[in-house]
């Protein structure tokens, strides 16, 4: 759980907020609320942006070391801290100050993962002890990530990705990330996916009974992603990214979330890391992380 990664020094929490990946992504349909019936397995992984969060009496104030960020109520950090004082009847804020190294709107998860961290800092600060029902509860009004974030780990994800299954830990290796230079709506992906023919689904059962039997090289076979079809159409360059993993040696690779970032499973370093370098001559955003449990 994302809480017993916490430090607490007097009125200052320090806080790491986790990426995660889609090992598989089913939609299953368009509920009548307007919002998707999704199945998919995430999973954590060590990269991660660094939050410090100080108590303050009454406001709320957020800085980022990327100068593109909101910084008032449009970013999720300073919401996670309305939310939690509306909450639990608290007066009181919050100054945050966050370094992001996950990549931003990449398919990782990475705001959600910064409300994650701030509303469980702010439980340990506050001294409410709201547990992970009630964590997820509050997280849960922000976004349909965030009740994961609290809790980390390998899950199986379905209704709107709020309703969440423990699955055994997926076995250690490493993970390749390469993100392109692109931006990607997921609303304009969700929106695209009901007219989209999906020729290949996910089989959850499949992923669920290889990490049982912690079979790395069965996970890295049944990747799915059902969004990777829509997205690639408007971006080959996903394709190419994959197909370039796959030759320098991944097990598996496939998209995560709606996009655009790539990850490829190896386990072998010398080969994550010959791959690693390849991508950097190319992209920016290229990280070579692990499995984190």
């Amino acid at each position: 759980m994302l809480c017993d990664d916490i430090v607490i020094s007097g009125a200052r929490a320090m806080a790491r907020s986790y990426a995660k990946i889609n090992l598989t992504l089913d939609v299953l349909g368009k509920r009548s609320d307007g919002y998707h019936e999704v199945e998919m397995i995430m999973q954590t992984v060590s990269l991660f942006d660094l939050i410090i969060l100080d108590k303050c009496k009454d406001s709320i104030s957020v800085s980022t070391n990327l100068k593109y960020l909101p910084n008032n109520d449009k970013n999720i950090a300073y919401q996670a801290v309305k939310a939690f004082t509306e909450y639990t009847g608290i007066r009181g804020g919050a100054k945050i100050i966050i370094h992001k190294n996950i990549p931003v709107a990449a398919g990782l998860a990475g705001g959600s993962g910064n409300a994650a961290a701030v509303l469980c800092a702010l439980d340990m600060l506050y001294g409410t002890n709201l547990g992970t029902r009630e964590l997820c509860e509050i997280g849960a009004r922000l976004g349909a990530d965030v009740p994961y974030c609290i809790l980390g780990g390998t899950r199986l994800a379905s209704g709107i990705g709020d309703t969440l299954k423990e699955l055994p830990p997926m076995p250690d290796a490493y993970i390749l990330l390469v993100k392109p230079k692109i931006n990607v709506s997921t609303k304009d992906i969700y929106s695209e996916i009901d007219d989209a023919v999906i020729s290949e689904h996910p089989d959850t059962a499949a992923v669920t009974a290889a990490l049982k039997n912690a079979d790395i090289y069965a996970i890295a076979k049944n990747l799915r992603n059902v969004m990777e079809s829509v997205t690639q159409k408007k971006y080959p360059q996903i394709a190419g990214i994959k197909n370039k993993m796959l030759l320098n040696g991944a097990l598996g690779a496939v998209m995560s979330g709606s996009g655009p970032t790539v990850f490829g499973i190896f386990n072998d370093y010398r080969k994550a890391k010959a791959s690693a370098d390849s991508f950097a001559y190319q992209y920016k955003d290229v990280y070579l992380a692990k499995t984190y449990n």
